[in-house]
C-alpha cells in the first residue's frame, strides 16, 4: 500500500508522514499494524468532535439512504443545506445571515473574494504578511508567504500585504479596497495572536473606508479557541466569514457567511454569477449539522477553553528542553516555539515516533502547532504532555 501511494498518490512533500491508516477514532488513529497514534492535530484542524463521531456516521449514512447528489447548489431546496445553514444563522450575530456552501475552504476564500469585488465595485485586496488562507490561484494571491506565491506568479493583480498586527499600516486600506483578509490568529503563521486592540481597529478602518473585512476561521471555527468562533474573543463582526475544516464533521465542507445584502450580489448581474456543483453536498451537511449539536450539547467548546489553559501552562513549565523556547495559544490552537528549525524538526520526528501525530507550521519552521480534538479526555492530554516531554529530551 505505502509503495502504490508513492506512486500513484501525487506527493506534496519529499517526506510525508506515510502513517497507513487502517481507522480512527476520538482522539486516536490505529495504522495497519495496530499501533495507536494519539492525534494532535485533529486531522489538521477538521476532527473537533473527535475522529468517526458515531452520531456524525449516523447523520451520513441516514443521509446517504435518503439521497446523494441531485442538483447544482441553488437550484433545489435540500434539507440538510438548509438546515445547517439556519443553524449557523441562529448561531451567528447579525448581520451574517446566509450562507454559501463550497467544498473546501480556498474555495470558500474564492467565493467571498468574487463576493467583495462584485458587491464594492472595487479591484484591490489588502492581505498580511504570514498570512494562508489556501492554494488556489485567489487564495494564494492573498497568501502573506513569497515562497510560495513566487512559483505560480503572476497571480491577482492589485493585492497589498500589511504587517500582522500593526495598527499603524491599516491606513494603508483605503477607498479603493475590495475586502480586508485576515485570520483572527494566523494558524500556520506560527500561531501568532494579535494584541487585544488589532482586529477592533481592523474593523473601524473597514468601516470607515468601505471596505468588506472578511475573516477566516477556517482553523479557529468551531470552538478550537475556547469561543465558539473566534472573533468572539475581540468583540467585532466580519461583513463575510469563511468557515471550513471542523464545520463538515470529517467530510469536505466549506462555507462563507455574509449579509443578505452582500449575499444576494451572487445571484443577479448577472444571475448564476457564482455556482458550483458539489458545494454544499447533502453529506457534508448532515454531518456537518450533527458535529455541530455533538460540539454545543457536550460542552466542547468550554473544554478547549479550559483545557487549553491547562496544557499551555503545563508546556509553558517545558520551556528551555530540546531548544523550545516560547509557548503560547488561546484554547486548543497551541504553538510551541523553537529556537532553529533544526530543533523544531527534531522535536517532531521524536514525538511521531512516541506515537504523537504533530508537525511543524507551514509559514513558520520554528513553530510546531498542536491542535487536538475538543474531545481529548485528561488521560489523552496528560500522555501528549508525557510525550512531548520526552520527545524534547
Amino acid at each position: 500500500m505505502h509503495a502504490l501511494f508513492l506512486r500513484h498518490v501525487c506527493q506534496t512533500s519529499p517526506a510525508p508522514l506515510g502513517i497507513t491508516v487502517a481507522r480512527a477514532s476520538g482522539s486516536t488513529v490505529w495504522d495497519a499494524a495496530g499501533r495507536a497514534y494519539l492525534d494532535l492535530l485533529a486531522g489538521m484542524g477538521v476532527a473537533n468532535v473527535g475522529h468517526t463521531h458515531p452520531e456524525v456516521v449516523a447523520a451520513v449514512r441516514a443521509q446517504a439512504e435518503r439521497h446523494l447528489h441531485v442538483m447544482v447548489y441553488g437550484e433545489f431546496v435540500e434539507e440538510a443545506q438548509v438546515r445547517l445553514a439556519a443553524r449557523l444563522a441562529g448561531l451567528l450575530p447579525d448581520p451574517l445571515e446566509v450562507a454559501y456552501f463550497t467544498s473546501s475552504g480556498a474555495e470558500a476564500i474564492e467565493g467571498a473574494l468574487k463576493t467583495a469585488r462584485k458587491h464594492t465595485g472595487r479591484a484591490r485586496l489588502v492581505a498580511f504578511e504570514g498570512g494562508f488562507h489556501g492554494d488556489t490561484l485567489g487564495a494564494l494571491s492573498v497568501g502573506g508567504n513569497p515562497r510560495y506565491r513566487a512559483p505560480f506568479e503572476p497571480l491577482l493583480a492589485d493585492v497589498a500585504f500589511l504587517p500582522f498586527d500593526d495598527e499603524a499600516a491599516l491606513p494603508a486600506v483605503d477607498g479603493r479596497t475590495a475586502a480586508v483578509v485576515v485570520e483572527p490568529i494566523q494558524a500556520e503563521g506560527g500561531v501568532r495572536i494579535p494584541r487585544p486592540s488589532f482586529l477592533a481597529a481592523l474593523r473601524r478602518r473597514c468601516d470607515e473606508t468601505g471596505a468588506l473585512l472578511v475573516l477566516d476561521e477556517v482553523v479557529t471555527g468551531f470552538g478550537r479557541t475556547g469561543r465558539l468562533f473566534a472573533f468572539e474573543h475581540w468583540g467585532i463582526v466580519p461583513d463575510l466569514l469563511v468557515l471550513a475544516k471542523a464545520l463538515g464533521g470529517g467530510l469536505p465542507l466549506g462555507a462563507f457567511v455574509g449579509s443578505a445584502a452582500v449575499m444576494a450580489t451572487l445571484s443577479r448581474d448577472p444571475p448564476l454569477a457564482h455556482v458550483t456543483t458539489f458545494g454544499g453536498h447533502p453529506l457534508s451537511c448532515a454531518g456537518g449539522r450533527a458535529a455541530l449539536e455533538v460540539l454545543l450539547r457536550d460542552g466542547l467548546v468550554t473544554r478547549a477553553a479550559t483545557l487549553g489553559d491547562r496544557l499551555q501552562a503545563e508546556l509553558a513549565a517545558l520551556i528551555g528542553r530540546g531548544g523550545l523556547v516560547a509557548v503560547r495559544g488561546l484554547g486548543l490552537l497551541l504553538g510551541l516555539e523553537f529556537g532553529t528549525p533544526e530543533a523544531s524538526a527534531r522535536f517532531a520526528r521524536r514525538a511521531l515516533d512516541a506515537g504523537l501525530i504533530l508537525n511543524w507550521t507551514l509559514h513558520r519552521d520554528t513553530v510546531v502547532r498542536l491542535a487536538p480534538p475538543l474531545v481529548l479526555t485528561d488521560d489523552e492530554a496528560e500522555r501528549a504532555t508525557n510525550g512531548i516531554r520526552a520527545a524534547l529530551g
